[in-house]
């Protein structure tokens, strides 16, 4: 059990926490809430006993194993696997203590090694790592890549798959969804519902935290509080006790208002100068109350578009991927992400953009804001399209040289909105309705949090009045107040909306209707978030199982040498038919695009269209495969 009593913690001026007494007790799974800067992460350094507590008493059981995330980024050319490994310390340490054994020629030394060595877990730690780098998104093909190699999201999911490779008695988890997508999400919150120590975790994300915690600790003010439940149960009952706090105090004010008034009427007569001096000793020696002061809440509204083109997109036949760099090599193909793209974007479309990382989401979403170009085919804007693009990277929006207001006259001169100036004061009171005031205008964009610049970038895009949204993880480094805030304004907003988030409450919030980027193609889901769930957790099973029968190797039973070739045969002269017919059909569908057809019946074609170059694909895999097997039969 984690206990303290009376604890004051103090980060520089500032006190975290005053006074506090708050039990933890073991296996529970803890959600840690507050504001941005009521001093979360500094009460996890008194948990992990980097920082000590300025009064009071502060216990935790010596001999619990604690795991985190470190935040520095690895720099290693260590492989994927080998890292994730070396999380797991008591396993590094018999592994060390064998070689050292061995060194030495102390046969008993070395026996006791291994022992030790097989007690870490070392038969398994491989399977285990793997199972956690693959749940986390990676593919099998990573597994030996050099840490070095890979970008700083990804090192970042290394870093918290080495987290769950430590055998721990708490883990400590700070925003561990900001890097993760949510296929990646929803296998980490099965494997922590499965976690048999103490979790403590910080998270902006509603329903992970409602999903994976049952006790909430919420600070604030130097107070932390303890609620039994998970985030939806904590607001509940924290809306329940701010709404009696402020009755009460209500109460006690008209209480305090009688009573000052019969003494400011009777004070000078002396036939009621006792009953007056009574009653100001009354008030003296009552407890006042706090009221419940509410801290001002952000909001943001997307204004009424000037124009709303219908359909605003029309895709046909496009490839999205990456067109070949100046010293491309002779003969190099470009890279194709996702192929035969048609699909229509109508006004007032709600759209959450779906699929397995890697799969192409964003490269899809940078295709339609423009940012890449069709590699193939036709991608018609409506007239008057005004698209707002919020990139995953900041970077690609941002100049980091420069401040808010400098982005926002850039901004003012390039697009300058029906019923704007442009004028220095008018950017100066738009930058302050996104909570940018005083020095933070011309503070550098580089400085800022994450959450800072996720600001900056929607009040730019604001400002634009866009009448299509293109939203690529927009919620990665807000709070939990300014998700509600954009899940508010989206949900009044007038245009389409495309959104790519891990964010399920916002999806759930925002989008009527879903699209899955998947094998290379993009076709709508036939399904809400729970069957998209579902799906997720069945392919993460696949792929467990493909890595399980991977490493069995289990020896091929041959068919024999004279019925083999010819069954190939057969097979191979029906995916050649069924090649036909998938042709055919999508020659078909083709022609209808070309022709006169309402916005509805255009979106009909384009569904069965992706649909069936997804099924050609698929055939045409099939038809490489048992053309290869011939091949070699027959050699």
């Amino acid at each position: 059990m984690i206990v303290l009593k009376g604890v004051t913690l103090r980060r520089g001026a500032k006190t975290i926490l005053n006074r506090t007494t708050a039990a933890l007790n073991p296996g529970e799974k803890i959600g840690l809430v507050g504001r941005n800067g009521a001093g979360k992460s500094t009460f996890f350094a008194l948990l992990d006993g980097s920082l000590r507590e300025d009064e009071g008493d502060f216990f935790r059981p010596a001999h619990w194993r604690i795991a985190q995330v470190a935040q520095e980024m690895p720099e290693t050319p260590e492989s994927a696997v080998r890292f994730v490994i070396a999380g797991d310390y008591a396993l590094s340490a018999a592994e060390a203590e064998v070689k050292s054994a061995e060194a030495c020629g102390d046969d008993d030394r070395l026996a006791h090694a291994y022992m030790t060595l097989h007690d870490a877990g070392s038969h398994d730690a491989q399977a285990r790592a793997e199972a956690l780098i693959l749940g986390l998104g990676f593919r099998m093909e990573d597994m030996t890549r050099p840490v070095n190699e890979f970008s700083g999201g990804w090192r970042m999911r290394l870093q918290l798959a080495r987290a769950l490779m430590r055998p721990s008695d708490i883990l400590l988890l700070d925003e561990p969804t900001n890097h993760l997508d949510l296929d990646a999400l929803v296998w980490l919150e099965s494997w922590l519902k499965r976690y048999e120590g103490m979790l403590i975790v910080i998270s902006h994300d509603r329903e992970f935290l409602d999903a994976v915690t049952q006790v909430t600790l919420h600070i604030e003010d130097g107070a932390l509080t303890r609620y039994g439940g998970n985030y939806s149960v904590f607001e509940e009952i924290r809306a329940r006790r701010v709404e009696e706090q402020q009755h009460a105090y209500l109460k006690q004010q008209e209480r305090i208002a009688h009573l000052q008034k019969f003494i400011d009427r009777f004070r000078a007569k002396a036939s009621k100068a006792r009953q007056a001096q009574s009653r100001v000793k009354a008030l003296e020696r009552m407890e006042r109350l706090a009221p419940a002061l509410a801290h001002a809440e952000f909001s943001f509204s997307f204004e009424e578009p000037s124009r709303m083109p219908n359909p605003m997109l029309m895709l046909k036949s496009v490839n999205c991927g990456y067109s070949l760099p100046e010293n491309a090599v002779a003969g190099q193909s470009p890279e194709i992400v996702v192929r035969g793209v048609s699909c229509v974007v109508a006004a007032g479309q709600r759209i959450g953009i779906l699929g397995a990382n890697g799969q192409g989401k964003s490269t899809f979403v940078k295709t339609v804001a423009r940012v890449l170009e069709p590699l193939d085919g036709v991608l018609t804007a409506g007239k008057g399209l005004s698209v707002g693009y919020f990139a995953q990277r900041e970077l690609d929006v941002l100049c980091l040289s420069e401040n808010p207001l400098q982005h926002m006259s850039r901004l003012a001169r390039d697009n300058l909105p029906e019923g704007k100036t442009g004028r220095e004061q008018e950017l100066r009171n738009f930058l302050g309705s996104f909570n940018f005031s005083g020095d933070q205008m011309t503070q550098a964009a580089g400085t800022m949090s994450g959450g800072e610049k996720a600001r900056l970038v929607l009040c730019m895009i604001v400002w634009q009045r866009p009448n299509l949204l293109l939203l690529d993880e927009p919620t990665n480094h807000l709070d939990l107040e300014t998700r509600e805030a954009l899940s508010v304004a989206l949900n009044e907003f007038e245009g389409a909306v495309m959104l790519v988030s891990h964010d399920r409450a916002l999806l759930r919030a925002v989008c009527d209707e879903f699209w899955l980027v998947s094998r290379g193609v993009v076709a709508p889901f036939d399904g809400d978030l729970d069957d998209y769930q579902r799906y997720l957790l069945e392919e993460a099973r696949r792929a467990r199982e493909t890595l399980k029968r991977a490493r069995e190797k289990p020896p091929a039973r041959p068919e024999k040498p004279s019925r083999r070739p010819k069954l190939l045969k057969r097979e191979l002269e029906k995916i050649e038919n069924r090649l036909r017919e998938l042709q055919e059909r999508k020659q078909a569908l083709e022609t209808r695009l070309s022709l006169s057809l309402t916005p509805c019946e255009i979106s009909e074609v384009c569904a069965e269209f992706a649909l069936t170059g997804a099924a050609l694909s698929g055939c045409e895999e099939e038809w490489l495969a048992v053309s290869e097997s011939l091949e070699t039969e027959g050699s």
